[in-house]
């Protein structure tokens, strides 16, 4: 019977959280309209002396030299926000998010929610080069938590929560709802349960649906390129190769600065402020680099400035982008590679095969994203949703496919995972389904089993089971097929000698037993005997017959194990192209030429 086998392991509790994660996904999109208008604030306070959320790009300031005081300014208010508020607020945003998950039990607190955003919108509003989106996604995954703590829920449900929220805002600063599903799958979740991927789904729609009630619709850069010829394999290829490089590069001299910064003899709290010095000296000889640079990244992606200026940006955010975040403060990582990969793709663009140049600034721009965060599906969809740019999805496709390889082969670990790994935790990134969750009891359990009857005395049980012989740390006791309860040495030397002609099921009877279903997956089993200490459970029919079908030992539990472990090592060669072999001086072999008698044919 296989009625109990289904393709997931869920249950009604599924639509409580998913309801929970749509309210979630509002709320972050509330947050992330919040946020933008907040950086604007900072933005016209500190450039321009107003009291405006009206969008103004930093670079068009007239402070002349005083531009280099402005992101110091920043610097220092970050600086004491993270001491005396909360040192969480630290950070690019996704790094935190998976410590939290990971380390955390998916819970963060309310001043991650209010400090994360201010701190973040003072860091870019004072001309930091960084996104919205890393502060957005530590925000919105705050409140999925927040919310979460509400409810009667397991660490697994909250996590659901958290991403949930953390995409939702992603997808509202962005109007990438499929790129932010597939950031949490690539990312955030480390699963792909029902449990996980609904919620997430429904988050994302909702932030979607929501978005051009506040922040309006339609791509952010709308972009329309030609297809790609047959060459632009090749050259998305090249492409890949060089953004990999590109994300090497940036996020090995991120953390070489960042080991700098350790070494300095002051306190961290000033080190935003030091790097904010940088950040003011970049944006006075090219204020382009200052702020978030949405603006820039459209012009990059439709190629309206000239080379000369685009080597300049690249060059000066890169710089400014890798002191500012080593230093500690508060931004986001995406906008910053977005505008550095476009960036070199509008450099490089009118020297690629295959192809017109306009197209080239979006594929660099994937490849960087896809390389860099290690994420090569959500970069190719991400970049699709940000321009509508149907043709270029292919080549955006393997060129962050061909970055993701470049960098997993020259990179132990990723700009996200690296910061996780510096406060001594380590992620393993590469997941799948566990074996013991595809397998059910009845399928490993041990079906021919030694049992003790229930009527036998104790003193016999002792000197048949328990003797110099003894095979098996404990034994099901039944009565007429019927499992009474489970006989250990323990227990047994615990009933008195006065008693050994007793029959030994009016002991065991009494005693806690657990017991294990056929219809169990072996994961839950494998759980069971881990928080019990137990080496082997009596698999019985159902809870109320207790019909004692077989048993199941931790040894039972490696079996699937063995399959796994078969897949991975060991190497087989089913077919092989036979060659006659000839030569000019000596003849043949003609046995060794009949192919059934050919000693290397594969068995």
């Amino acid at each position: 019977m296989s009625e109990h086998r289904g393709d997931f392991a869920t249950d009604v509790r599924l639509l409580r959280i998913s309801a929970i994660a749509a309210v979630g996904g509002a709320l972050s999109t509330v947050a992330a309209d919040f946020l933008l208008h907040l950086i604007r604030f900072f933005t016209n306070l500190f450039f321009f002396q107003t009291l405006s959320t009206a969008n103004h790009s930093p670079s068009l300031n007239t402070l002349g030299l005083l531009v280099v005081v402005i992101p110091v300014l920043g610097g220092i208010l970050v600086g004491l926000i993270a001491r005396f508020g909360s040192e969480q607020i630290r950070g690019h945003g996704i790094p935190e998010a998976i410590e939290a998950i990971l380390f955390g039990k998916s819970k963060m607190s309310p001043k991650v929610a209010i400090l994360k955003p201010l701190a973040s919108a003072i860091a870019i509003g004072s001309g930091g080069p960084f996104g919205a989106e890393g502060p957005i996604i530590m925000t919105g995954g705050a409140i999925g938590s927040l919310v979460a703590q509400y409810f009667h829920l397991s660490s697994a449900e909250r996590k659901a929560l958290l991403v949930a929220g953390a995409v939702a805002g992603m997808t509202a600063v962005f109007g990438t709802p499929v790129a932010s599903v597939l950031l949490a799958i690539e990312l955030l979740l480390f699963e792909l349960r029902p449990r996980s991927l609904l919620p997430v789904a429904i988050a994302c729609a909702v932030a979607g649906f929501t978005r051009p009630l506040l922040l309006g619709s339609g791509p952010l850069f709308p972009l329309h390129t030609l297809p790609l010829g047959p060459i632009g394999l090749v050259a998305s290829g090249i492409a890949g190769v060089i953004a990999g490089a590109l994300s090497w590069g940036l996020s090995s001299g991120l953390y070489k600065i960042e080991d700098l910064f350790a070494r300095l003899p002051i306190h961290w709290m000033w080190w935003p402020a030091l790097g904010a010095i940088a950040v003011g000296i970049g944006g006075y000889f090219q204020p382009r680099t200052l702020g978030v640079g949405y603006d820039v990244i459209g012009d990059l992606l439709q190629n309206h400035l000239a080379v000369g200026v685009v080597v300049a940006i690249v060059l000066v955010k890169a710089v400014i982008w890798v002191i500012a975040l080593a230093s500690g403060t508060s931004g986001g990582v995406l906008a910053p590679l977005l505008m550095m990969g476009a960036g070199v793709g509008a450099i490089a663009g009118p020297y690629m095969p295959g192809g017109e140049p306009a197209v080239w600034p979006l594929i660099f721009m994937a490849a960087a994203l896809g390389g860099m965060m290690r994420a090569p599906v959500m970069a190719a969809v991400f970049a699709f949703e940000l321009t509508g740019d149907a043709n270029a999805l292919l080549p955006l496709l393997a060129a962050a496919a061909i970055a993701y390889g470049f960098t997993v082969l020259l990179m132990r670990r990723s700009i996200l995972t690296e910061k996780v790994a510096r406060r001594g935790f380590h992620i393993y990134r590469e997941y799948s389904i566990d074996p013991l969750e595809r397998h059910y009891v009845d399928e490993v359990m041990t079906r021919n089993v030694q049992t003790i009857d229930a009527d036998m005395t104790v003193a016999d049980v002792l000197r048949d089971y328990f003797g110099a012989r003894q095979k098996y740390r404990a034994y099901p006791v039944v009565s007429a097929g019927t499992l009474v309860g489970m006989a250990e040495r323990a227990l047994i030397e615990l009933i008195p000698a006065a008693q050994a002609n007793a029959r030994i099921g009016t002991f065991v009877s009494h005693a806690r037993l657990e017991i294990a279903l056929p219809r169990e997956t072996c994961r839950s089993v494998a759980a069971r005997l881990a928080i019990t200490g137990l080496d082997r459970v009596p698999v019985v029919e159902d809870e109320n017959t207790r019909r004692l079908l077989g048993i199941v030992s931790r040894h039972d539990l490696v079996k699937p194990s063995m399959s796994v472990f078969a897949e991975e090592h060991e190497m087989e060669q089913f077919r092989r192209v036979w060659i006659p072999r000839t030569t000019r001086f000596a003849p043949t072999n003609k046995r060794e030429d009949v192919p059934g008698r050919r000693a290397d044919v594969a068995r």
